[in-house]
């Protein structure tokens, strides 16, 4: 069966990952799998490092859509992948990667991620993850200082410099592209739940329509 692809979007702050492994743990599978959309930044080790400070993190350019986009194809196929991991305080590719098995299930989580045509085609279920962008700020100051080793001011810049119009101009219009809007992000368990519900309700649509399609291929070979 072909794997089940679900897409989760919202801006930065939103609570997206929390809103997929609540979707996850709802669904009470052990064959799953999830991608992370900043895991596949372009690598940036030729420029120096102010010349990768300059760079504009929250336009869709800054990422590697066309390894992502081959590695979703690969997990289709059923083929094991080496996830990239990201050094966001140098703006790097680490040398080390992460190995992703195929699972029936796939979660990909990212700001952007509908913004780029060819991901949100493949996705079976896309999410987006609308949160206030009073507590989205105050989520990203603290995930950025706390985890990715930036000053207070650094993010505030950036924050205004490029987060919010990108927000505006890149992210907000992708919520069109959507199958469900989840409103306060992981905060709505009524909401995930529901959105849980119909996955479960898509998933064994999948398998019924697998086996009878298996069925009528072995009725073909037997004739």
């Amino acid at each position: 069966m072909k794997p089940f692809l679900i897409g989760i979007a919202g801006g930065t702050g939103s609570g997206k990952t929390t809103v997929a492994r609540r979707i996850y743990d709802s669904l009470h599978l052990d064959s799953a799998v999830f991608l992370d959309y900043d895991a596949y930044y372009k690598d940036l080790l030729h420029m120096s490092l102010e010349e990768r400070a300059s760079i504009n993190f929250d336009h869709p350019d800054s990422l590697d859509n066309d390894l992502i986009v081959h590695h979703l194809h690969e997990l289709i196929a059923g083929r094991p992948i080496q996830k990239p991991v990201y050094d966001f305080s140098r703006h790097t590719r680490a040398e080390q990667s992460i190995p992703v098995q195929p699972r029936d299930v796939i979660l990909v989580d990212g700001i952007l991620l509908f913004a780029e045509p060819r991901l949100r085609e493949m996705f079976d279920l896309r999410i987006f993850v609308d949160t206030d962008a009073d507590v989205r700020f105050i989520r990203r100051l603290r995930r950025d200082i706390e985890e990715r080793g930036r000053t207070m001011d650094s993010v505030i810049e950036q924050y205004l410099t490029t987060v919010r119009p990108m927000h505006f101009e890149f992210v907000e219009p992708t919520k069109r592209w959507a199958d469900v809007i989840i409103p306060r992000g992981g905060q709505n368990r009524a909401g995930i739940d529901v959105v849980a519900a119909r996955i479960r309700e898509r998933l064994a649509e999948k398998a019924r329509e697998a086996r009878a399609e298996g069925r009528e291929q072995g009725i073909g070979n037997r004739e």
